[in-house]
């Protein structure tokens, strides 16, 4: 089973993924696709807030900040980690619960990007919106940083994140039952 979905002027077919009995997601995987990242990242920059910098939790939403970064003509973007590196210093860390992955996995940023962020306008970047968690969890950094949020946003929107205004987003993606068939 498959969904067709048409995103900044692309198409792509997205496998459905079982979650739980009840639930099934379009995996929507950025990774290795170039073209799509390039699109997406041109219609997002489109309708973003001006901002003086982007973050994104890792892992998928790499790519996508950093195209986004380098359309806007900024030199320098934030990641939120899945685990401190060696050369991270005096790291801030939250907990964070994903659709995607099984378990809660925690974030971390350092001393140096949350003097990076401090007092500037930070805008929160990611592949996909589903239960918010992420975004939440990022947000979480940012703000103990110093940094002000001007804005939450996503290529797409999954299931009841569509109807949130507090983010924005190119494309709604629906859930799924089993049989394959949308939740309304």
């Amino acid at each position: 089973m498959e969904y067709t979905l048409n995103i900044a002027g692309l198409e792509r077919k997205l496998p459905l993924c079982r979650v739980n009995d009840e639930l099934y997601i379009a995996a929507f995987v950025i990774f290795g696709d170039v073209e799509l990242t390039i699109h997406c990242a041109r219609e997002l920059l489109k309708i973003a807030p001006e901002h003086d910098v982007l973050i994104t939790a890792e892992s998928k939403g790499i790519p996508l900040v950093y195209e986004m970064a380098r359309q806007h003509g900024t030199n320098h973007y934030l990641l939120a980690r899945k685990a401190p590196k060696l050369y991270m210093k005096e790291v801030f860390s939250t907990e964070v619960t994903s659709i995607t992955t099984a378990n809660r996995q925690m974030l971390h940023i350092d001393q140096a990007d949350a003097d990076f962020m401090k007092g500037r306008k930070v805008l929160i970047v990611d592949d996909v919106i589903s239960t918010g968690d992420s975004i939440k969890a990022v947000e979480k950094l940012v703000t103990t940083a110093g940094g002000i949020v001007v804005g939450r946003m996503a290529i797409l929107a999954e299931g009841n994140a569509q109807n949130r205004d507090d983010i924005i987003f190119l494309e709604k993606l629906p859930l799924f039952h089993p049989d394959g068939s949308e939740i309304e």
